[in-house]
């Protein structure tokens, strides 16, 4: 699939400056990368039951041992090789961890009779062939309790590859995460979930072929699985710090932290072990304020103040620090300053945005003049391979300021289209514009160069040659970035110019659809109302939920669809009785409602078709939407 070229002479030096800054003679992660090591699997390609390759443990096997070529930052080039470190790790006696099977971490705690697991990866594939390495060593062990530390999917999709529905709902099974957890999981993955997705595919660059000039990883892994997602609801909600629960003789004591990493999340600590989860609210890196990808802006004030307490709450006592991402750091002392600072880099750059945002700076402005201070600069997990500076600088003035810079030219500027249009033309026309693009390729300029090459795409996307101008300073780009991701959205853009869509690699998964509420279906419907076709429509359909017996009242009016619960349908509403699941499977498309009407599974008192003509109104999604090309 590649088609990459070689690196420029000007990419070559901008790396090896970038290389010359680097802590090169702190050797300490290549030691705690393999700490403990246990056994690593003969398998090593996991397969879907269509028999879909999902996770190849040798994907990267061409970074073992190598030093970075000259298509790879060297810093980056060396999270990989890290990262590829696959296989079967003892933390401390009782807490296990399986890295190198996905995007993620899973850890698996020892009790009395059975095990803990947290963090079930993204694909039921994975977790499965994780878990089974688990047990080839360890022996087996049944699973007392399953953990989510927090709402995104790479910490929860692989669930039905160690547990079954069957086994929590009859209690056997407890699952564990954060109060709001299920919300937010849900929110994400649906109603902003085909644009998330998309996007995904550039960030993780799933899509690109491994190699020393494609994908090298993504920072915090090295890539996304492709299985089949899953989702089991919990069923026991952490609600405050200091909430202790005693899980097959393993007792644990959590720490809520919302809005940090993700919406819910949280940390816990084991007294027995003197081991510390921190989650996701650290990693060796620095992490997202918003990704890529795209979500909610989070807040690294508060973060930091999390990682405070977190240090306040067991700083004296704990001996090791494990995450849901990377590998462990050992010794209370060393754990401690890991802890300091990860916590110092997010309050640094949430308060140095906001003094420079106070002083008239904006965004751009911002992520171009602020640096780490020395002493954090020179920690490995404090690089950008997964967030960057750069990118979470703006995230940080979005938070507060909006996507607004205060400067009127800015206030109303034209769609990518019309000023690409507009940019040839000033330009001189064509010709021109793709001489001013050459000219910024032969001097290094390949910011400029894009700039440039884009709105030559955007104004005639079947230009080949601005194309694949515009293609070559993606690729240059990404060969010189540290940060993964930022490196695999060059690639993938590059990749999409020369070779065309590559779609959506992975999607929610049925599971994550089948668990909305009633209330978020009715607003994941709401999403796809087409505004303009529905103007002049107004109409009211009731639902009774025949699970809890709760009447919704729906409305359409001016285009916008309102959902609220009512005590009965009011007269003369179609009214249609159905389960939630029913419900769901309706609004989908994966159920007929003649056939639901027929075997009874919905029954209706007035116009069925009522349901009909609000379908109708429903716009198409589309997974593999443009992104680079109009």
């Amino acid at each position: 699939m590649s088609s990459g070229k070689h690196t420029t002479d000007v990419t070559r030096r901008s790396i090896e400056k970038s290389a010359s800054t680097l802590p090169v003679g702190d050797r300490q992660d290549f030691d705690d990368v393999t700490r403990g090591f246990v056994g690593r699997s003969e398998q090593r390609q996991i397969v879907a039951d269509d028999g879909r390759v999902v996770w190849d443990l040798d994907a990267y096997a061409f970074m073992r041992d190598t030093e970075a070529p000259d298509t790879a930052n060297p810093s980056l080039w060396r999270q990989g090789r890290l990262l590829i470190e696959d296989g079967l790790f003892e933390v401390v006696p009782g807490i296990y961890q399986l890295r190198g099977y996905d995007l993620s971490v899973m850890s698996v705690v020892e009790g009395e009779t059975g095990v803990i697991v947290i963090d079930p990866l993204i694909s039921k594939e994975t977790a499965a062939a994780a878990f089974a390495l688990y047990t080839a060593h360890r022996g087996e062990r049944p699973v007392k309790a399953m953990i989510y530390t927090h709402s995104h999917v790479d910490h929860f999709g692989g669930v039905k590859g160690i547990i079954a529905e069957e086994q929590v709902a009859s209690g056997e099974v407890p699952v564990i995460a954060p109060e709001g957890f299920l919300h937010h999981a849900i929110a994400e993955n649906v109603f902003a979930g085909t644009a998330m997705t998309r996007r995904a595919g550039y960030m993780y660059g799933a899509a690109l072929e491994r190699g020393p000039a494609g994908q090298i990883g993504a920072g915090l892994g090295q890539t996304t699985s492709t299985g089949n997602v899953t989702l089991i609801p919990p069923t026991i909600d952490i609600t405050h710090t200091g909430q202790t629960l005693t899980l097959d003789g393993v007792e644990l004591v959590f720490q809520m932290t919302p809005g940090t990493e993700a919406p819910a999340e949280m940390n816990f600590y084991f007294p027995q072990h003197r081991a510390l989860c921190s989650a996701e609210n650290t990693s060796h890196t620095l992490h997202n304020i918003v990704p890529l990808r795209g979500a909610l802006v989070r807040d690294p004030h508060v973060w930091a103040h999390y990682l405070t307490e977190t240090i306040a709450l067991w700083g004296e006592e704990l001996d090791v620090v494990f995450a849901s991402h990377h590998w462990p750091t050992w010794g209370r002392e060393r754990a401690v300053e890991f802890l300091s600072m990860q916590r110092d880099m997010y309050l640094y750059l949430h308060d140095q945005t906001l003094r420079l945002l106070n002083q008239g700076y904006v965004g751009a402005e911002i992520a171009e003049i602020l640096e780490l201070p020395p002493a954090l600069a020179q920690q490995w997990h404090t690089h950008g391979y997964y967030g960057s500076i750069s990118h979470n600088v703006k995230a940080v003035y979005q938070r507060y300021m909006g996507w607004y810079d205060g400067n009127p030219a800015n206030l109303w500027p034209h769609p990518p289209e019309a000023a690409a249009a507009r940019y040839v033309e000033a330009m001189g026309g064509r010709s021109a514009a793709i001489a001013v693009a050459r000219k910024a390729w032969t001097n290094g300029d390949y910011r400029w160069c894009a700039e440039v090459g884009k709105h030559l795409v955007f104004a005639d996307d079947t230009d080949g040659e601005a194309r694949e101008l515009l293609a070559d300073a993606l690729e240059q780009l990404g060969y010189g970035s540290e940060n993964g991701t930022w490196r695999n959205v060059f690639l993938a853009g590059a990749t999409e110019l020369r070779q065309g869509n590559f779609g959506t690699p992975i999607g929610a998964g049925a599971d994550i659809v089948g668990a909305l509420t009633v209330s978020q279906v009715f607003d994941s419907v709401a999403i796809r109302i087409d505004g303009p076709r529905a103007w002049s429509h107004n109409l009211q359909v009731a639902w009774v939920i025949t699970d809890d017996g709760t009447t919704y009242l729906v409305e359409l009016r001016n285009g916008a669809l309102h959902h609220r619960t009512v005590e009965e349908a009011p007269a003369g509403v179609t009214t249609f009785t159905l389960a939630r699941r029913t419900l769901i499977g309706l609004v989908t498309g994966m159920l007929d409602l003649a056939a639901a009407l027929g075997d009874g599974s919905v029954t209706v008192d007035g116009d069925p078709t009522e349901l009909g003509s609000l379908v109708d109104l429903l716009a198409p999604v589309d997974p593999n939407f443009a992104i680079v090309t109009p």
